[in-house]
């Protein structure tokens, strides 16, 4: 049966941009930096201790999805201070903390537009 998803794609122009980002930004660690193909490496990288990763990569052919919002979330344990340390570190909130019935989630984006969802667990 399915234990867990494996990667979850991140599409980008500019992947050493990109890498630089996620990893001095967000902190996420290099699991495979090697080449794809003529055009792009395959970037994974690990987030902290989970077993799901992110892949920096744009399929061919879907260049269209780049700088469009990510249908997911990354999660934490404290939004507030995950906020509050990322606009440290220069990441740029669409949106501060905003408390819901449901939890806490604050909005922001990489430098190729894409939108993601910082949420509680």
């Amino acid at each position: 049966m399915i234990t867990h998803v494996k990667f979850v794609g991140i599409p980008t122009r500019d992947q050493r941009r990109a890498l630089k980002f996620y990893t001095e930004q967000l902190g996420f660690e290099v699991a495979t930096d090697q080449p794809f193909n003529d055009k792009q490496r395959w970037i994974e990288l690990r987030i902290a201790h989970s077993p799901t990763a992110v892949v920096l990569f744009t399929p061919e052919g879907h260049e269209d999805r780049i700088g469009t919002f990510f249908n997911g979330s990354f999660a934490c344990d404290d939004v507030e201070a995950t906020y509050r340390q990322l606009r440290a570190r220069g990441v740029d909130f669409t949106a501060e903390p905003t408390k819901q019935p449901w939890g806490t989630y604050a909005t922001f984006k990489d430098p190729d537009g894409n939108q993601f969802v910082l949420s509680s667990r």
